[in-house]
């Protein structure tokens, strides 16, 4: 029987999500993996290990299925058009509240949030999601507390943040708090992160 290692970080695929949320983040943990002494499992997993068609058509082979996908550390769930279904979704929900207890550290990108905020994980919380979706979030669950201006907000066991690209930011983000600074500081140079937008 292997050992898994203690830091292991999955990020949940799923048809319609939105393309960089799931790899932006993605290429920041990878990238961390790569130079950490710390040797993080970075994996992309769906509910049945099969195949996914992202929101843009980007297709996605995860390494597995949801239920392998397991002692988790950190569970990312990216946003996209496909979050409203899963909100919906009681098999996801429930998926959803039956990790919180066991996953010391959920996180979500854009629209991701509004899964957690349908599974009650959200209640009197301040979070973030993308600036288009902030009523849609409050609907779901009028307890919590939208921060429109942040990237992401990090609430201890529970980190959201906003819109596509501000992942990457909280991606970064995790990295500094679950190991350093400095490691994070390389991650970013490595991956040539430098936001100066030319419009």
């Amino acid at each position: 029987m292997t050992t898994r290692h203690p830091l292991r970080v999955g990020l949940f695929a799923f048809d319609d999500v939105e393309e960089l949320d799931l790899v932006g983040p993605y290429e920041v943990l990878a990238a961390w993996s790569a130079v950490s002494a710390l040797r993080p499992e970075v994996l992309v997993f769906s509910t049945d290990g099969n195949g996914v068609r992202c929101a843009k058509g980007l297709r996605v082979v995860p390494d597995c299925s949801r239920e392998d996908a397991d002692d988790l550390h950190v569970l990312l769930h990216p946003g996209g058009k496909g979050t409203r279904r899963l909100a919906e979704d009681t098999t996801h929900l429930s998926w959803l509240r039956a990790l919180r207890p066991i996953t010391p550290l959920m996180t979500s990108v854009c629209t991701g949030a509004l899964p957690y905020a349908a599974a009650g994980l959200l209640a009197g919380r301040p979070v973030t999601t993308h600036w288009q979706a902030v009523g849609e979030l409050t609907a779901l669950d009028p307890s919590v507390q939208i921060d429109t201006e942040a990237r992401f907000v990090d609430d201890g066991d529970v980190i959201t943040s906003a819109g596509v690209s501000a992942g990457i930011d909280m991606a970064l983000h995790l990295v500094a708090r679950l190991e350093s600074t400095a490691v994070a500081r390389e991650v970013r140079r490595a991956i040539q992160y430098d936001p100066a937008p030319p419009v």
